[in-house]
């Protein structure tokens, strides 16, 4: 059933203590030296205390990949053109992306959603086509988009992971110009220097990084003094990062980890937890980008990565590939017999 981001917010249920509890007790109990397994055990023990389950399972990972352009891309802050957010989308739908190839590796479902790509998607492209406007306009001038708009992006991401039977949520995004709108959005939300959250994302130069930071500034600059997170969102966006909160919000109702990626996904977590507090215990960390920004969320957000590539991709590649990793840790935990139930003499 679809749930309102009103009742989704008033409705998301602590970390459960008695199924962490329950787990850390086995976790001391299986065939193998206590903390063996280094921090696989405490991210079990973190899982059972997610899904309020000691035994958890992790078998229905879900991909959520959402599009969309931002109006600051006009000031030179990206690498790469507006158009390039459209033509990936095209490439997910013919199965040729990164997050395609890693999807079908760790047999996850992948959704793909337009929530406001600048250019008309036709109808019959296999991806969801939920698109609240044609990108948002230049927050450096103005709000990026309207509250109402803001809040259908977040109630978008709500819809798509309820249609969904996932039990781990990987967020990912696509849309030239979004580290730029997600180091403004950091920075509003949580009074961090600018300076200290911007990066190269897609790999500009030396002027473009330039260019970011005067344009992160100025927009901070115009924007009204407020702590009301849509207001913030209304205020530089974007659609994407919303979205990516709402399907946050949703997991973190139903109990289902949420496996954030890089830079952008982890704005969304933050974004997320600004809403709704509670969600901050339902997230997990997949790995570290070079993004200075990323390492600055990460531990605002009190968060350890799992993984360090040196992965700046975004589309939820990085969160992908820690997806085993996630899946190991649940199996371990439930699977493993114990001394007693092996025969194995435990320690004296």
């Amino acid at each position: 059933m679809l749930t309102s981001f009103f009742d989704i917010t008033k409705s998301i249920l602590p970390f459960d203590e008695n199924a962490a509890n329950q787990a850390r007790v086995r976790q001391d109990q299986l065939t193998k030296p206590q903390g063996s397994l280094g921090r696989l055990e405490d991210l079990s023990i973190q899982l059972a205390g997610i899904t309020g389950n000691p035994l958890p399972r992790i078998d229905r990972p879900g991909i959520f990949v959402f599009a969309a352009d931002h109006g600051v891309a006009a000031r030179g802050v990206s690498a790469y053109p507006s158009e390039v957010t459209a033509q990936m989308v095209w490439n997910y739908a013919r199965g040729g992306a990164v997050i395609n190839v890693l999807a079908q590796q760790i047999g996850a479902q992948l959704a793909v959603a337009d929530v406001g790509v600048s250019s008309v998607l036709p109808e019959d492209l296999g991806i969801v086509h939920r698109k609240i406007r044609l990108g948002t306009a230049d927050w450096t001038q103005g709000p990026a988009m309207t509250r109402d708009e803001a809040m259908r992006a977040i109630q978008t991401g709500i819809d798509i992971f309820d249609a969904s039977e996932a039990d781990l949520a990987i967020i990912g995004e696509m849309g030239i110009g979004n580290t730029t709108t997600a180091a403004a959005l950091s920075a509003a939300l949580t009074g961090l220097s600018p300076s200290d959250l911007v990066g190269r994302g897609t790999g500009v130069d030396d002027a473009g990084l330039a260019r970011k930071l005067a344009a992160i500034e100025s927009g901070l600059a115009r924007m009204p003094k407020t702590s009301d997170p849509l207001e913030i969102l209304s205020e530089i966006g974007g659609l994407e990062i919303g979205a990516m909160a709402g399907v946050a919000l949703a997991a973190a109702r139903r109990r289902v980890p949420i496996l954030l990626d890089g830079f952008i996904s982890t704005t969304a977590g933050l974004l997320a937890t600004a809403i709704a507090p509670a969600v901050r215990d339902y997230l997990l960390a997949s790995h570290r980008s070079p993004e200075p920004g990323h390492a600055r969320l990460l531990t605002q957000l009190e968060l350890t990565p799992l993984l360090d590539l040196g992965m700046r991709l975004g589309e939820g590649s990085g969160a992908a590939l820690a997806t085993p990793l996630v899946q190991a840790a649940a199996a371990v935990l439930r699977d493993v017999a114990t001394f007693e139930q092996a025969g194995v003499s435990d320690r004296e």
